[in-house]
């Protein structure tokens, strides 16, 4: 009887004991990869001396940080948080209740108030608080009333999380009415242009690309890698015309949506016959073309000095935004002279272009040529054998994804006053597949989310300043945003492989629609 008590007490130890030794042998090859990843992206840095020589520089300290938080977090992952996930899949013997999930154990009441307290206290004092700590302290006073705000959000997110789910749309479309209001009222005109223009106009901007080559990618299933091609000649196209022309922005909107379309048609016709990775080798030799073009076209678009001085947008050319015009804006009703007033109006413009994306996409979407993309992206053998056009069906794919490339772009243009090759990369489209895949491919939520997550969180990096304090004062955190990207694609692909949003509404259904999951269709499209 005592060897069985003995026994049936030392399994759970014997256990632990392979646990621990599981959990080390797992760190240390995390460490291991960790090393071999990061030792030339992070350990050595090119960098230039006095002389205009290029030498490496060491950075073995970063380095060893990088390596430690991997081991540290394969550690933590495989000793404490699986097996604490796993009991919660246990049902109480005595109850039959499973325990309580992690969120609700993390959301409490007095939590909540500590961090209410917290952060109205440090929204109206914290610049008093930063100037009496010392210097290195300082950054940590804004990070802990972000993190405080943050709490606050995510638990009114979590227990409305059924009312937020159901009105999603609606509850979305009023927050970006009120935000630009609500960045006046806390930071000032001034104080507000970096919320409104930076986190704000950019987003818009990218949610309306993504948009766009989600009808190229993900409704008719032609993977476009040269999208920012159109990009660019929508941006190129309102820059040259408002500057040898004087068209106003009104008039080049359409036309620059509108020669976009056109260059879609033109890259249409010669990859009519390919599909797959011979796809995505054409298009991103017509997205390099483009780039070099107006590189080297240096009589018409300047080439690598870019075009500046683009004119500004007014308000249906009723009220301008220049500071010398008569009809100025602030002028005009008497108020004091900012350039804040120019990117709210552009902000909501942007949104309202957005609006009208969302709104073009979901009625093509449910009209015969969407069903025709959708037929397409499944099976072009099927589609062609039901007596679909299959020419006319990708030419108008591509024209439609390009249209709004085009619109984008003059956006782009008139944002930033000037424009250059330099901001029509692959990297860019590339980070707008990224964003297209990330959401979710044929969702228009999912993909507004992951622009929002993607490009924010990168803009975001820019103030964490902290983060000097940590890796030291000549770490750059909006240098690694591509090294942030990477993981975080390859953390959502494992977590939710079909994107943020992994469920569908056909467009055709009998009786009752319902969303279908994202495993029910072919490579989560649909």
């Amino acid at each position: 009887m005592a060897n069985t008590t003995s026994t049936s007490a030392g399994a759970p130890v014997a256990a632990n004991d392979n646990l621990m030794a599981k959990a080390l042998r797992e760190a240390f090859y995390a460490a291991l990869v960790a090393l071999g990843l990061f030792i030339l992206f992070v350990g050595l840095k090119t960098d230039q001396n006095i002389l205009n020589e290029l030498i490496l520089v060491q950075r073995w300290g970063l380095l060893v940080i990088f390596v430690v938080i991997a081991a540290v977090g394969r550690f933590l992952s495989v000793a404490y948080i699986r097996p604490f996930l796993a009991r919660q899949k246990v049902t109480d013997v005595v109850t039959g209740l499973l325990p309580d999930s992690v969120a609700t154990r993390f959301f409490r009441m007095p939590a909540l108030i500590a961090a209410a307290v917290l952060a109205v206290v440090l929204m109206f004092a914290g610049e008093s608080i930063a100037a009496a700590v010392p210097a290195a302290l300082s950054p940590w006073v804004t990070m802990i009333r972000a993190f405080a705000i943050i709490y606050v959000l995510a638990f009114g997110f979590f227990y409305f999380r059924v009312y937020i789910a159901a009105h999603f749309n609606m509850l979305a479309l009023v927050a970006l009415i009120v935000y630009p209001p609500l960045m006046v009222y806390f930071f000032g005109f001034q104080g507000s242009l970096k919320y409104v223009d930076n986190f704000g106009i950019q987003i818009l901007i990218y949610v309306m690309l993504a948009w766009g080559l989600n009808i190229v990618v993900g409704l008719a299933g032609l993977l476009d890698l040269g999208y920012v091609a159109f990009y660019a000649v929508g941006a190129y196209s309102y820059a040259l015309l408002s500057s040898y022309f004087g068209l106003s922005f009104w008039i080049l909107l359409p036309l620059a949506g509108i020669f976009a379309a056109l260059w879609g048609i033109v890259l249409g016709f010669p990859v009519l016959r390919l599909k797959g990775d011979y796809l995505a080798i054409v298009t991103l030799a017509f997205g390099e073309i483009i780039r070099l073009v107006l590189i080297n076209w240096t009589a018409v678009t300047k080439g690598t000095f870019g075009i500046s001085g683009i004119a500004k947008a007014s308000v249906f050319g009723i009220w301008s935004f220049d500071v010398a015009a008569t009809n100025n804006f602030a002028k005009v009703f008497g108020l004091p002279m900012s350039s804040a007033y120019y990117k709210i109006f552009l902000f909501y413009l942007a949104l309202a272009l957005c609006m009208l994306t969302a709104f073009v996409t979901v009625r093509l979407r449910r009209m015969p040529i969407g069903r025709a993309w959708e037929a397409l992206r499944e099976d072009e053998i099927a589609c062609r054998s039901l007596g679909i056009n299959t020419v006319t069906t990708k030419l108008t794919a591509f024209a439609t994804g390009a249209m709004f490339g085009g619109f984008a772009g003059s956006f782009f243009a008139v944002r930033q006053g000037f424009v250059s090759p330099e901001s029509f990369v692959f990297l860019e489209s590339a980070i707008i597949l990224a964003i297209v895949v990330l959401g979710g491919m044929g969702s228009l939520v999912g993909i507004a989310i992951a622009a929002t997550v993607m490009i924010g969180g990168t803009e975001l990096l820019r103030e964490m300043t902290i983060l000097k304090q940590v890796f030291g004062p000549d770490f750059t955190p909006e240098l690694y945003r591509m090294l942030i990207f990477g993981l975080a694609m390859i953390v959502v692909m494992v977590w939710k492989p079909r994107g943020f949003v992994g469920s569908r509404e056909p467009t055709a259904f009998l009786r009752e629609r319902k969303s279908v999951s994202g495993s029910f269709t072919k490579e989560g499209h649909g």
